[in-house]
């Protein structure tokens, strides 16, 4: 019984814990891919900022990186929509090292940090 209530606490602190060490930055870089024409791009967004590739516009809301190592395990906040869908394809982290952990699920376009 304590064995859970020590993980159920250890559980509700992560989020806070993964918050520090974290800086947030004013741009990121995302790459781009069609699948079917194989044509690729390197975007880099302002926050806030969109840009159009194909039929998606891809949003940068957030980004941010390791305080002690600004070139690994990048962080950024996309929202993704597609041109005639109402509903954002993705709306979500996503992390430069783990790009199939929160990714882009769409039979025509990858979209990675």
């Amino acid at each position: 019984m304590k064995l859970v209530a020590a993980l159920a606490l250890m559980l509700a602190a992560s989020p806070a814990l993964a918050q520090q060490g974290f800086t947030d930055s004013d741009a990121g870089i995302l790459r781009w891919l069609d699948k079917l024409t194989g044509e690729t791009a390197d975007i880099e967004l302002m926050r806030g900022q969109e840009a159009v590739s194909g039929r998606l516009t891809i949003r940068l809301d957030s980004c941010r990186y390791p305080s002690d190592n600004p070139t690994s395990d990048a962080e950024a906040h996309l929202t993704i929509t597609e041109a005639g869908i109402d509903a954002p394809v993705f709306d979500g982290w996503m992390i430069a090292s783990s790009p199939g952990l929160s990714a882009l699920d769409h039979p025509r376009y990858d979209v990675w940090v």
